[in-house]
């Protein structure tokens, strides 16, 4: 597997190497030990995965606040999408920037996305399954979240405008500058 730094440094991209043959592939997915000599020591608690059907679907931007804060490595299982992370730590010199890179089920790519992140993703396929490791327990006491379409961030989604797909929570979901930094 080889962990290659994005744009910013922070958030990392994971790429595991699959042996093929006839029958198809094999991958090693998460390997500790390989994370922990690239200095990441992430110990993950809780599994997650969603379903979106259309294409177009955001969820996000969402994070935990301390103490429930969490780190997520993020896979996709099935189609692919647009992952976002945004910098939401206070003394950060890329607060407020954001790292968008595409993930699909067909590279096996995964992106590791810290603490003091916001993170969200867009559908480019219908049919999407997203699989994710995270660091901390859903506390929905700790669960905030930052509007998808903030123009203080400037996220270039690959959706219309007006065509978005979301929940009423992401909708609702306060600007970046209404709810600074948050770590």
């Amino acid at each position: 597997m080889d962990v290659i730094d994005t744009r910013i440094p922070a958030v990392k991209r994971l790429v595991p190497k699959r042996l093929g043959d006839a029958r198809g592939w094999f991958s090693e997915t998460y390997r500790a030990d390989v994370l922990e000599r690239a200095g990441i020591t992430t110990s993950f608690v809780q599994d997650n995965q969603s379903f979106s059907a259309p294409q177009g679907t955001i969820r996000g931007l969402h994070f935990q606040i301390a103490p429930q804060a969490q780190a997520k490595l993020i896979r996709v299982l099935q189609g692919a999408i647009l992952d976002v992370a945004v910098d939401i730590r206070r003394d950060s010199p890329t607060y407020g920037q954001h790292v968008a890179v595409r993930l699909d089920a067909e590279g096996g790519e995964q992106l590791l996305i810290p603490h003091g992140f916001a993170h969200g993703f867009c559908t480019l396929t219908p049919d999407v399954m997203v699989a994710y490791k995270v660091d901390a327990y859903y506390s929905p006491a700790h669960d905030r979240a930052i509007r998808w379409d903030d123009p203080g961030i400037g996220i270039d989604w690959p959706v219309a405008e007006g065509e978005a797909i979301l929940s009423d929570k992401d909708r609702r979901a306060p600007l970046l500058s209404e709810i600074g930094p948050q770590f």
